[in-house]
């Protein structure tokens, strides 16, 4: 819209009226001067119609919730303590944003929706590769692990996420990696220190030993790769170590200590046992749980061969049928059993089956025999329900009306 006058610059005449966000401005159209600045209508509705909104005016169509913003912060705080790659960050942010536009993340509890951004770093770490357990994203936030798994497999089945699992090679790197073991400090002995990669190879070793005898199947991992780097750190250097208990190896090294460990140090050490009987150059040397650590390096090497000659399934069974029928107290292993070379341990075969299967901690009841069943004679009353699922014809309909009025 033109105006009248002319611009005090160049004496043009081209001067028209600019609307900038809510106000509007006198303009030389010629030299772009700036004549008068202001409202420069004159009625109340006028300027009701000049008026544009902030969204509109940036060109932002909608602000971002209070919720969203605080998640995506989160999960940004969360990737750079981890120290995960931009590309991370930007999957796990995306994975955040589409979870919250759910219906099944809307009516959840504020508890729930911050972890959820904890969730969606852990699944964008395992769908590249990046070895991050529960745990550790759990202590982080500081929330439980029970919790956490429920918003994760939700957060899994709502996005169709596939998720792989971890595998124990990279579990035993990332457990191992916060261990206090491998930089001098005040709080480490000097005979607690060591090499980390020694450590990582023999702890791998073990945990590989332990899954080819069926102690991971079905079990919580954690426990079985602390076990597992007990005796392996102890291996390495027995002499110093070997009067260390489990409980004060994790408070030195800063780690946890799950209560089934103990257990599954138990039962390494009576595989380990039980291989070391094979060995020939220690068949002369008295060996219990202690001593055995010395040679895990040896047993480790010929894990292959000391498995196949240590233990035997047939043997086991057949010492477990000796026992059920009452021949297997005398302490002597079957010709079989002897021949391929199973070891006696306390006097039984110690066959290569799971723990579970070994020392059932359950006992299988026989159920109470029932009430036989009265003897069926014919007289038994039947129900109309009964009589209309056997008839089917009209004629049978018709049949039994007839029978049924005669009666």
């Amino acid at each position: 819209m033109a105006a009248r006058g002319r611009c005090p610059e160049c004496g043009s005449a081209a001067l028209v009226e600019d609307a900038l966000y809510a106000q509007q401005q006198l303009v030389c159209a010629s030299c772009g001067c700036v004549l008068a600045e202001g409202l420069l209508t004159t009625t109340y509705s006028e300027e009701e119609h000049l008026e544009v909104a902030y969204s509109q005016s940036t060109g932002q169509k909608e602000q971002l919730s209070r919720c969203l913003q605080r998640g995506i912060r989160r999960v940004q705080d969360l990737c750079k303590v981890l120290q995960l790659p931009a590309v991370f960050e930007e999957t796990a942010v995306s994975y955040f944003q589409r979870a919250l536009q759910l219906p099944a993340f809307h009516l959840v509890s504020l508890e729930k929706k911050e972890l959820l951004g904890g969730c969606c770093v852990f699944v964008t770490c395992r769908q590249h590769n990046w070895p991050l357990t529960m745990g550790t994203i759990c202590s982080l936030l500081y929330a439980k692990q029970e919790l956490f798994a429920g918003v994760f497999l939700s957060l899994q089945k709502e996005l169709g996420l596939s998720v792989p699992a971890l595998s124990l090679a990279d579990l035993v790197k990332t457990h191992l990696s916060s261990f206090r073991l491998f930089q001098p400090s005040a709080d480490v002995p000097a005979p607690f220190l060591e090499d980390k990669e020694k450590l990582v190879a023999r702890t791998m070793g073990i945990v590989e030993l332990a899954s080819e005898t069926w102690l991971v199947t079905g079990r919580h991992p954690v426990p079985v790769v602390t076990a597992a780097a007990f005796l392996a750190w102890q291996s390495l250097q027995p002499r110093a170590r070997l009067s260390c208990p489990l409980a004060r190896f994790c408070r030195v090294a800063g780690v946890d200590l799950p209560p089934p460990a103990h257990l599954r140090l138990k039962e390494l050490l009576e595989i380990l046992l039980g291989m070391a009987s094979q060995l020939a150059w220690l068949r002369g040397f008295p060996l219990d749980k202690k001593t055995v650590v010395k040679h895990v390096g040896d047993l480790l090497q010929h894990r292959v061969f000391l498995l196949k000659n240590a233990f035997c399934q047939e043997g086991g069974e057949e010492q477990q049928h000796g026992a059920a029928s009452g021949q297997g107290s005398t302490g002597q292993g079957s010709p079989v059993a002897q021949e391929k070379g199973c070891p006696l341990v306390g006097k039984h075969l110690r066959p290569l089956l799971p723990p579970c299967l070994i020392h059932p901690r359950k006992r299988l009841r026989s159920a109470a025999p029932s009430a036989p069943d009265p003897a069926v004679t014919g007289d038994e009353p039947i129900s109309d329900s009964e009589i209309e699922q056997y008839l089917r014809s009209p004629e049978e309909i018709r049949a039994f009306r007839k029978a049924k009025a005669w009666s």
